[in-house]
């Protein structure tokens, strides 16, 4: 218990549990562009919570995942809190639960589109800052590592980015989730969502999914929802035929 209440005693370390209970699973570079302090300071501060057990680690090939264990501080409501005030605090811890269970029900877009492709083409479709451009109208600009930053850039040579967040898995040519916000809400963890593309190769074409999750509400579901199947049929023409559709398809009226 007392290594439990120093873990606790640091604000940092309580940022870090915080995170976790937002995103559970989390690598020490997706951690640390959260928390924007150096690798080496970030792993003191896990070692402090793994040694108090409040943090579990699960190895996934390189890679290794962070879990939040809420169980000590299960032990701690137990010896301090609810033999004190159990009954109250259940009922408004009830009424708590439902109100974040409401909040945080967020939307999701799923959409699925096979392309006559190779993964390794459909990845760079993805991630060139030149093909973006051809088909999508913005420039997506990183270098597509773990825990680097990438930026959707507009083409028309004013480099403003409508769209910035963190690469928080890359593995080419199948898989690459990024976290997306626009930049004047950057640092503001309930705004972003999280958009996942998965990759598979079924002999001569590839199956393309495409996961935006965690997206603020119906509104912003609709809106990608018009929008992600508009430029995904502009990436599927460029690399079936070798060139987009010769009008942009997100302009077309909906009705």
């Amino acid at each position: 218990m007392d290594k439990v209440f120093k873990a606790l005693a640091d604000e940092t370390r309580r940022r870090l549990l915080d995170r976790l209970h937002e995103d559970n699973g989390q690598t020490l570079g997706e951690l640390c562009a959260g928390i924007g302090m150096a690798r080496q300071s970030v792993t003191q501060h896990l070692a402090v919570l793994e040694a108090a057990n409040l943090v579990g680690t699960v190895r996934r090939g390189r890679e290794k995942l962070h879990y939040l264990n809420p169980v000590p501080l299960h032990e701690i409501q137990e010896r301090w809190i609810d033999k004190f005030e159990s009954p109250r605090l259940r009922v408004l811890g009830a009424v708590k639960r439902r109100a974040e269970e409401a909040m945080t029900d967020k939307p999701t877009f799923v959409y699925v589109t096979y392309i006559e492709s190779t993964p390794e083409k459909v990845w760079d479709a993805l991630t060139d800052a030149d093909l973006t451009a051809a088909y999508w109208g913005h420039s997506n600009v990183s270098d597509w590592r773990t825990g680097s930053r990438w930026a959707h850039v507009r083409t028309d040579g004013s480099g403003i980015a409508d769209v910035v967040g963190t690469v928080v898995e890359s593995e080419r040519p199948n898989r690459l989730v990024t976290t997306w916000v626009a930049p004047d809400e950057k640092g503001r963890e309930e705004k972003y969502s999280r958009v996942t593309f998965d990759i598979q190769r079924h002999a001569e074409i590839v199956r393309l999914t495409v996961t935006h999750e965690d997206l603020p509400d119906e509104s912003a579901r609709a809106d990608v929802s018009a929008g992600w199947p508009a430029v995904l049929s502009n990436l599927k023409s460029l690399l079936e035929t070798g060139h987009v559709l010769p009008r942009e398809p997100w302009l077309m009226p909906t009705r």
